[in-house]
C-alpha cells in the first residue's frame, strides 16, 4: 500500500472519530482550543495505537495464511466498511431538543440547540470527562485493530502507516469539534457513508491486484 492507499485508510478509519467529535463540539457554546486539542489528541493517539496492536498479532501468522492474505484484508476492510454503512443507513436520528429532556440532551447549549433559554443558561463548553473520552477513544478506533492485521498480512510498513492515520484522524476530529459547534450535526451520516465506501473500495483494490498480480 502507497501513501495514497493509507491516507485514504486514514481518512475512513476517522470518520467515526469525525462524528464523535462532531457532537462533542455540539455541546459547546463557544470551542475552547484546549479542549479541542485534547479531543483530537485522543483520538488520533488511539486510532494510531490499535493497527500498531493488530500488527504484532497478525505478524505472529502472517507466514503461515500468506495464500489468502488478500482475502482476509479484503474482508475486514469490506466488512468494517459495510458496518460504517449500517449504521448510517439504521441509525435513528436525534431527536429535536424541543423533544426531550433537556437536562440529559447532548445538543443542549450547542449550535444545534432550539432552546434559546437551554443555550442562554450552558456553559460555554462543559468539562471534558477524561474517563469518558477514553472510552469513546478505543470504541471509535476498535475497527483500526483490525486493520493493523491486514497490514501484517501485507508487508505495510507499519510506522509509516500508524503515523498517517493517526495524524488523519488528529486532523479530522480537530475538524469535527468545529463543525460541530458551526453546523450542527448535518455533516455526521455523509462522512459515516463516505468512510464506509471508502473502505470497501480500497479492500476491493488490495484483492484484485493480488488476483490478477
Amino acid at each position: 500500500m502507497g501513501f495514497i492507499e493509507l491516507f485514504l485508510t486514514g481518512v475512513g478509519l476517522s470518520m467515526d472519530a469525525f462524528a464523535v467529535a462532531i457532537c462533542k463540539g455540539l455541546g459547546m457554546r463557544k470551542i475552547r482550543w484546549r479542549d479541542a486539542l485534547v479531543i483530537a489528541l485522543f483520538f488520533g493517539g488511539f486510532q494510531a495505537l490499535m493497527p500498531l496492536i493488530g500488527w504484532a498479532a497478525g505478524s505472529l501468522f502472517a507466514s503461515t495464511i500468506t495464500a489468502v492474505d488478500h482475502w482476509i484484508a479484503f474482508g475486514l476492510l469490506a466488512f468494517i466498511g459495510g458496518k460504517m454503512l449500517w449504521d448510517a443507513f439504521h441509525e435513528e436520528d436525534s431527536p429535536c431538543v424541543c423533544g426531550r429532556d433537556c437536562a440529559t440532551c447532548p445538543r443542549r447549549g450547542g449550535a444545534d440547540c432550539d432552546d434559546p433559554e437551554a443555550a442562554r443558561q450552558a456553559p460555554i463548553a462543559p468539562p471534558l470527562d477524561y474517563r469518558e473520552l477514553v472510552m469513546l477513544a478505543i470504541a471509535t478506533s476498535i475497527d483500526a485493530l483490525a486493520v493493523g492485521i491486514t497490514f501484517a498480512f501485507l508487508g505495510v510498513s507499519i510506522w509509516v502507516a500508524i503515523a498517517i492515520i493517526g495524524v488523519t484522524t488528529f486532523v479530522l476530529s480537530l475538524v469535527g469539534v468545529v463543525v460541530g459547534n458551526q453546523f450542527g450535526s448535518r455533516f455526521e451520516k455523509p462522512t459515516t457513508i463516505a468512510g464506509g465506501i471508502v473502505l470497501i473500495l480500497i479492500g476491493l483494490k488490495i484483492l484484485i491486484e493480488h488476483l490478477t498480480g
